[in-house]
């Protein structure tokens, strides 16, 4: 009895000294991606919480307890029980090393920019939306149009085809029922919001989206939503589109007609018109990639940046390894010399033209683009199941996401009021 006393003593003493939780993100997190969850409910229910860009791969550190240790028991999360004095230590290894202490302020309000109904793929960041147990809307174009992005935060873009080609799809799926269905939705809801051409609605989309990230705005987009995009906002003032796709021809000039300086990201590209080709421009390196570079040797490297110095990049590379898996998708990976010079080039393979992760401050927001449809599934195919985060709860590649989805709550960029 004596014994049982004296440790339940030596507990009590323990708890009583710990001011604060951390809460690791280095090889020894047995839950990267619920970390991220954890941090926002944390956030979300009045913790202090600050993120260590840097310091054991961008842990996170909440004040006081209690709660927040029960809530890491329920999601598996690891977690480390720190003294006010154990964290002066800390903060003073911070300030001498390439990191820095960000507070995480706000829980940012996330949207998802999905259509109703079902589709014949996933998109990771739902699912790790879902995993992390990080609240989420969806919204579409009607919503878009109407304003309603001035109610969040963050948006994600879907898989996506905003030039209004549907995918290029076509020529391998243009007799499939859920292709057709998508067809007709499209077009029917073009038509509701009085647009002639689902490529015009589509461009009107893409503008609202641009006026969301210049006011404060933080755009993150994965796949075929990142070149689309551009390639929609560089088109605005020509027809690309062949009659399969809208009834009439592409405009035989509209090559020369693209207005580059319309785009975020990019410049200088050359669009693929054989709408039986599934490709949308020179932007992707998909198909040089499938030839050249088989699973076993596809990784790429993020750069390491300094927190003090550079957060925003350093928030958004936030990682326990610099080398990533890499994963291919509708859109893989940018040619670099079609990017921007403003740009900022976060992650790509050394040496070569392929740029994998990028971003951009655009007036008081910014945009983060991610080659690649699925971190954990090299090739992701139409009707494939979705990945099982259960199975990949250390992802570096989907930490990724999780860094974006955060980024809103260090008020880092401030909306416009």
């Amino acid at each position: 009895m004596l014994k049982k006393f004296l440790i339940i003593v030596l507990f009590l003493t323990i708890i009583a000294k710990a001011d604060d939780i951390l809460i690791p993100m280095d090889w020894g997190q047995k839950d990267h991606l619920k970390a991220y969850g954890l941090a926002y409910w944390a956030i979300e229910n009045g913790a202090k919480v600050d993120w260590l860009l840097n310091y054991r791969g961008g842990s996170f550190k909440i004040e006081g307890y209690e709660n927040v240790i029960n809530e890491a028991v329920v999601r598996g999360v690891s977690y480390e029980l720190i003294s006010q004095s154990d964290f002066a230590v800390i903060a003073g290894e911070i300030l001498e090393s390439n990191m820095d202490i960000v507070k995480l302020e706000k829980a940012p309000k996330v949207a998802v920019y999905t259509p109703e109904g079902k589709f014949p793929w996933d998109d990771a960041v739902t699912l790790a939306l879902t995993y992390a147990e990080i609240p989420y809307e969806t919204l579409w174009d009607k919503e878009v149009l109407r304003g309603d992005l001035t109610k969040y935060d963050w948006l994600h873009l879907h898989h996506e085809d905003f030039t209004g080609q549907y995918g290029k799809f076509f020529s391998a799926h243009g007799n499939d029922e859920w292709y057709r269905d998508q067809v007709r939705r499209f077009e029917e809801l073009a038509q509701q919001l009085g647009f002639s051409k689902v490529s015009k609605e589509k461009l009107a989309v893409v503008i609202k989206i641009k006026q969301f990230v210049i006011q404060g705005g933080f755009l993150f987009a994965m796949c075929s939503a990142t070149d689309t995009y551009d390639i929609a906002l560089a088109a605005y003032n020509t027809d690309i589109c062949e009659t399969v796709f809208d009834g009439d021809p592409a405009d035989p000039n509209c090559q020369s007609k693209l207005d580059f300086s319309q785009c975020l990201a990019f410049k200088d590209f050359h669009l693929e018109l054989n709408p039986y080709v599934y490709e949308h421009s020179d932007i992707d390196m998909s198909k040089e990639m499938s030839m050249s570079v088989p699973e076993n040797i596809d990784y790429f490297t993020l750069f390491d940046f300094s927190a003090k110095f550079d957060p925003i990049a350093s928030i958004l590379t936030q990682n326990h390894t610099r080398i990533l898996k890499g994963f291919m998708g509708q859109t893989t990976a940018f040619r670099r010399n079609l990017i921007k010079k403003n740009v900022v080039v976060l992650g790509d393979v050394k040496n070569t033209e392929i740029v994998k992760y990028i971003y951009a401050p655009l007036g008081q927001g910014f945009f983060t683009f991610y080659g690649g449809h699925d971190p954990e599934d090299h090739k992701h195919y139409i009707m494939d199941p979705p990945t099982e985060l259960e199975l990949y709860k250390n992802s570096p590649g989907y930490r990724l996401i999780l860094n974006n989805i955060l980024f809103p709550a260090t008020n880092k960029k401030k909306r416009k009021t």
